[in-house]
């Protein structure tokens, strides 16, 4: 599920996808790519090619059209079977939103660099500024995507036991902060665990056994619902759950986004 930088340059796969993103400022993550990238990789955008159209409902990073998704992934050479890393530079943030979204479709899931850009420059990796393009995008076909959920089947999922994960910084869980959304907190029943103490501060994952720590009696769940600001940095925790083996983890796609628009309008 992950690879090392060392490894990267020794064994290059199939294909490379740089996922650098700043949520503050959505055009930077495009700006660093065009200012120097791993050699080969195309760039894949939170917003325009990971989440689909925002709508009323649905939370901020709604998930594409998983037709459009196949058809995008088909147009960088991707199939079931490719073998693909993808990266970024925000301790997993937005390379394991990839990861998940190919890995629900039945995909062939992108290994993770561990460390992410950084550890690429620190261990002397060559840099490219060339844009790699993508092919003829063919026409989307008929896919869906699995283990996520609504709101609907949220609640029916509560009502039948399931654990809630609350991904986000224990003060937004707690509501003393809320820097996005137009309502701080968090869903009732929801417990907290922040979806940065997977990683260390270098962006690396952590060892198994605090990964274990981290999660405690939570592996013990009998199902389990990880939900975030807005579907994304969730992805996050259910990396590191499918490490752990627990790779049954349900996500919540419109996360707190969704959950508080029906807060605002009622």
């Amino acid at each position: 599920m992950l690879i090392e930088a060392q490894e990267l340059m020794v064994s290059p796969p199939q294909v490379i996808f740089d996922c650098r993103f700043s949520l503050a400022d959505p055009r930077a993550g495009r700006a660093r790519y065009d200012e120097g990238h791993i050699p080969g990789a195309y760039y894949l955008d939170l917003d325009l090619d990971l989440s689909g159209d925002t709508a009323a409902h649905g939370g901020r990073h709604p998930l594409p059209l998983a037709g459009d998704f196949v058809a995008l992934l088909t147009s960088y050479g991707v199939n079931k079977d490719t073998e693909v890393v993808a990266y970024d530079d925000a301790r997993f943030a937005f390379a394991s939103r990839l990861w998940w979204l190919m890995r629900s479709l039945g995909y062939r899931p992108p290994r993770l660099l561990n460390g992410g850009y950084q550890a690429w420059l620190s261990s002397g990796g060559e840099v490219e500024m060339a844009v790699n393009s993508p092919g003829i995008r063919p026409a989307a076909e008929p896919a869906r995507f699995g283990s996520w959920c609504d709101i609907d089947e949220l609640r029916a999922l509560q009502q039948r036991g399931a654990l809630l994960v609350d991904s986000r910084e224990e003060r937004r869980y707690q509501g003393l902060e809320e820097p996005i959304d137009p309502i701080a907190g968090h869903i009732p029943g929801a417990i907290n665990r922040p979806w940065q103490a997977v990683t260390s501060t270098d962006g690396k994952l952590r060892e198994a056994v605090d990964l274990r720590a981290h999660w405690g009696d939570v592996l013990e769940a009998e199902q389990l619902v990880v939900y975030c600001g807005s579907g994304v940095t969730a992805c996050v925790n259910i990396f590191s759950l499918a490490l752990l083996g627990r790779e049954d983890a349900t996500l919540y796609a419109g996360s707190w986004s969704d959950w508080c628009s029906y807060l605002t309008v009622d």
